[in-house]
């Protein structure tokens, strides 16, 4: 009997393929939406994640598969049969599927109440509340980050990496268009007509991906992540930050065993120039003016310091991660060429300087090698340097 549902289950998947490819080769959305309905009514939040993985297993890239995302989401609207599969997670006050879910209610409604009013209309308090709107809307950046840092290595560690790829991908081009939107905004020589055009765009891929939230990403990791991974998600939350506010309720987890760490402080770690103790050396290198990260030869995070002054997220959940996988999808090209690099002994360092807010961030990478030149890892420093930069003459006296 199993064989025979196998087989149902593999044909009903090849069917979808089909679609999708049809729709991909300019296919009209009301007619792929027909035909869905007509041929499967519904599906489950595991056929979607199936169907996207088998796409890029049979060569459509990942870039297709992301620009196919949203039309996913308008055939597949309404039709997903696990929808209101129970949750209890999402009952929980403070626990980061509720946060997350609660967001995505908060998005909405700012979308609702205080953008859509204010598109079309030219008066000057309607461009000023909507400027206000997109600048607000803006921070769902924080929202997309912790579902990337925190959310997205649980899946990975089980196979799944459509999910992450796809919506990483989606997720930046919406930051990308609203940044757009609010340096039109800020131009008052920019014609309306096109801040309309692409504020309404933005809005509606941004109302689209709290749908594939709710409706895919939430029940899969409902379904999949242990209760440890979402304590190091919590974890990790108050680092990256929340959508305008910070969530009212905690989900506390208490640490159960701290006499561990004064057990690990009496050890010695022995140097080339002398020995710290795990307490000193953990001190020391949170004490750098720097951030440091170290992935190991195989390519996983294995460390990562936490100094005062972080200029980019890293919360504990990128431990163990691949160095691929941490990195948006356009740059994992250049990520995993800098490591090949390394490995090879091609190059030892590489370097890369960016204007960031009102830092000039200064981002090394070198390849970490022993005595006899075996390739370790690599590690990356990172350094807001402006301060540096902007020194003149001497300074000779202790500050007072």
């Amino acid at each position: 009997m199993s064989e025979f549902i196998n087989n149902d289950s593999k044909k009903r998947q090849e069917k979808l393929k089909a679609l999708i490819k049809k729709i991909h080769a300019g296919m009209p959305l009301d007619e792929a939406k027909a035909l869905f309905k007509r041929d499967f009514k519904e599906i489950s939040t595991d056929e979607i994640v199936k169907l996207e993985q088998a796409l890029m297993d049979d060569g459509m890239s990942m870039d297709e598969v992301q620009s196919l995302c949203d039309v996913h989401a308008a055939v597949f609207d309404g039709s997903i049969s696990d929808i209101h599969k129970p949750k209890s997670i999402m009952d929980i006050p403070g626990h980061p599927a509720k946060v997350f879910s609660d967001e995505n209610k908060r998005i909405l409604k700012l979308i609702e109440k205080e953008i859509k009013p204010y598109i079309g209309k030219e008066d000057s308090n309607s461009y000023l509340m909507l400027r206000i709107g997109i600048e607000r809307l803006m921070e769902v950046s924080n929202h997309y980050a912790r579902k990337e840092n925190l959310f997205f290595p649980s899946l990975e560690k089980k196979g799944i990496t459509s999910i992450p790829k796809v919506m990483w991908g989606v997720d930046d081009e919406i930051r990308r268009d609203l940044k757009a939107v609010k340096t039109l905004l800020d131009d008052k020589s920019s014609n309306y007509q096109e801040i309309v055009k692409q504020a309404n765009q933005v809005i509606q891929r941004v109302e689209d991906m709290v749908m594939k939230e709710e409706n895919i990403l939430l029940p899969k990791l409902s379904d999949l992540m242990s209760y440890y991974e979402w304590i190091l998600a919590d974890k990790g939350s108050d680092e990256i930050g929340y959508f305008l506010e910070a969530p009212k309720e905690t989900w506390a987890v208490q640490e159960e065993d701290e006499t561990e760490e004064e057990d690990i402080i009496d050890g010695e770690v022995k140097l080339d120039g002398g020995s710290l103790n795990i307490k000193e050396l953990n001190s020391i290198l949170n004490t750098l003016p720097l951030d440091l990260t170290f992935v190991d030869k195989d390519g996983y995070v294995k460390f990562f310091s936490q100094g005062e002054e972080r200029i980019f997220n890293r919360p504990i959940t990128i431990l163990g991660r691949h160095v691929s996988l941490c990195h948006p999808p356009k740059s994992v090209d250049i990520v995993e060429g800098i490591i090949e690099s390394f490995k090879s002994g091609e190059k030892d360092n590489e370097d890369f300087y960016i204007q960031l807010k009102n830092m000039f961030v200064y981002i090394r990478y070198f390849a970490v090698r022993d005595t006899e030149g075996e390739y370790l890892g690599a590690l990356e420093i990172t350094q807001n340097i402006k301060p540096i930069r902007e020194l003149k003459g001497e300074k000779r006296l202790v500050s007072k």
